[in-house]
């Protein structure tokens, strides 16, 4: 049988990102985002949900996330869901938990203090951007184009 695993958020964060290092020297971030859905009611009553996602970030991802986001900014994440699950220390009960893993990550909303877009950075450290549209004089004319 066939599957899939895809998630694609667009929200702010929660709180600021928290970087720490595994023993081997591999950067982990997790972050907060809350996704807001609007919607109506049959009542014609306008109403607002609030959904709250945990993502985690590796290596150089985890990195740019921790230098550039904070509290309240936007972020677009692309990943995957994961299932954690541990036994609690204090109870001894098996705990799971649903979060994201991201694997790739836009900021949004410029730069602090204005300037600047969003670049978009995925897991294997590159960063891309909206393509660049080619100068005017490097489009054909209608009448140049063969069929």
């Amino acid at each position: 049988m066939a599957s899939f695993n895809k998630v694609i958020l667009l929200g702010n964060l929660t709180r600021d990102p928290e970087v720490r290092y595994t023993p081997k020297g591999s950067a982990v971030c997790d972050l907060g985002i809350a996704v807001n859905r609007v919607y109506t009611t049959d009542s014609g009553e306008k109403r607002e949900e609030v959904t709250y996602v945990d993502v985690v970030l590796w290596a150089r991802l985890a990195e740019i996330a921790g230098e550039y986001l904070k509290k309240g900014r936007p972020v677009f994440i692309e990943g995957r869901l994961q299932m954690d699950s541990w036994d609690d220390k204090q109870t001894g009960q098996k705990r799971t938990k649903l979060r994201v893993v991201g694997e790739s990550m836009q900021l949004l909303g410029g730069r602090p203090g204005g300037a600047g877009g969003g670049a978009e950075t995925t897991g294997d450290n590159r960063q891309t951007s909206a393509p660049p549209k080619p100068p005017a004089a490097a489009q054909p004319d209608e009448d140049e184009i063969p069929f």
